[in-house]
């Protein structure tokens, strides 16, 4: 969430910046300054109604002790009115607050000056590609018909149980899973990342600290009798941990990693592009997050940059990461890379990371704030990225690593699957 200060101090500067988001602040900008204005408008009437009640109430006893009494009563009288005035100001006050929060929470966050122009991710920057897309010949399977060659992920049972983007890992497919979630957290909790083991559902409080709430409430799943929302990633309860909280100096860096699955309702999903594991409603993942300093966030953000890198050589995996456009951006972040993988048997790049700075947008809804050197309280900068999500990792190593009719396992993940190889 944006802060008041500079929407009031700087309105051209977030017009002009969240256009690059393609997004046309003018008008919910001029509301909200309205909005702040009337806010300080009506504070400071209530104020003064407040003192002048004050001051008419301490007359009252010096009227009564010098037998005045008219002018007791026509004090009292006064105090009433002023009371009634400031109840009414009060009421004025709550209402214009609700429609300020209300508003001020459309806007999106600004991106920062590293983001480039663009509409959508045709628009998106690659800055980096590794290791080599191998060649695997006219005869190479995609994901789903590997999957159920090897009985590995059973898609129509899935279906039975649930319903379709809910599959079944079996065997060595299930052993796959958990290995690749074990081998992500250890390689993040050597990188002095904390493990936590979160809730998988959330309050509304915490799906609006990190803004999936109001933006994007119908991609999530909903417990409508307790009003908890089942977790669309593990950022959500991970970061909340440090919602209504002041940190201290020592306290930083925070550096945090969970494993969750994760439920998204990935409405309107349909057609090849979303088949087997290429989208699915439940997935797991395994993410990292860090609580920064302003002026370390950066620096942070590049080291989680080259810490999921890290990992995707590890895997041996083809990969490019992607600078996000303005217009791919998601709602909350201030600049996001994107690391894809090549799946060779499918022809196409998959998205298997995001890793982002929210600068003070999600902390500025969390208030998650720190007492600085001259014991002055500041908002903190929160990121978060994913380190991995395992669904298009497994398809893209299922499909890559197919070999005269097997499926190779990297050697790093071996310790890890306990087999060398699927066949």
């Amino acid at each position: 969430m944006l802060t008041l200060k500079l929407l009031r101090e700087n309105p051209e500067f977030v017009i002009k910046k969240l256009a690059v988001k393609n997004f046309d602040a003018t008008e919910i900008v001029a509301k909200i300054n309205a909005l702040d204005e009337k806010r300080r408008s009506l504070q400071a009437e209530i104020d003064s109604c407040n003192a002048e009640q004050k001051k008419a109430a301490a007359l009252i006893g010096g009227y009564m002790k010098a037998g005045q009494k008219a002018e007791a009563e026509a004090a009292k009288a006064e105090v009433a009115l002023l009371k009634a005035k400031s109840a009414e100001l009060e009421a004025q006050a709550d209402e214009n607050q609700a429609e300020l929060d209300k508003t001020i929470v459309l806007l999106p966050n600004i991106p920062c000056d590293l983001v480039p122009e663009g509409k959508g991710a045709e628009d998106n920057v690659v800055v980096k590609m590794g290791n080599e897309i191998p060649d695997l010949g006219p005869d190479a399977l995609p994901h789903w018909e590997l999957a159920k060659k090897f009985d590995l992920i059973d898609f129509d049972l899935g279906v039975k149980i649930t319903g379709a983007g809910f599959p079944v890992y079996k065997g060595k497919g299930a052993r796959l899973q958990r290995a690749l979630i074990n081998f992500f957290l250890d390689i993040n909790t050597e990188a002095g990342y904390l493990e936590v083991e979160p809730p998988v559902m959330v309050n509304e409080a915490s799906g609006f600290g990190t803004g999936q709430l109001p933006d994007k409430e119908g991609q999530m799943y909903h417990a409508n009798l307790d009003n908890f929302y089942m977790v669309p990633t593990a950022e959500v309860p991970v970061t909340n941990i440090y919602r209504d909280t002041i940190l201290k100096e020592s306290d930083f860096p925070v550096k945090m990693t969970a494993y969750t699955p994760c439920f998204r309702r990935e409405a309107g999903s349909y057609g090849k592009d979303v088949r087997g594991l290429n989208r699915l409603h439940q997935f797991d993942k395994v993410e990292i997050v860090r609580i920064e300093k302003p002026e370390n966030s950066y620096a942070a953000l590049d080291e989680m940059v080259a810490h999921v890198e890290k990992i995707v050589n590890k895997l041996g995996l083809p990969y490019r990461i992607l600078r996000l456009c303005g217009g791919d951006m998601s709602f909350t972040s201030a600049i996001t890379y994107d690391f894809e993988l090549y799946s060779a048997a499918q022809g196409r790049w998959l998205e298997i990371s995001s890793v982002s700075n929210f600068e003070s947008y999600q902390t500025n809804r969390l208030k998650c704030r720190y007492k600085d050197s001259e014991g002055k309280t500041q908002l903190c900068h929160s990121l978060n990225g994913s380190s991995l999500a395992l669904p298009r990792v497994v398809a893209t190593l299922l499909e890559n690593c197919q070999k005269d009719g097997k499926i190779i396992i990297p050697e790093a993940l071996r310790p890890y699957t306990g087999f060398d190889v699927i066949d």
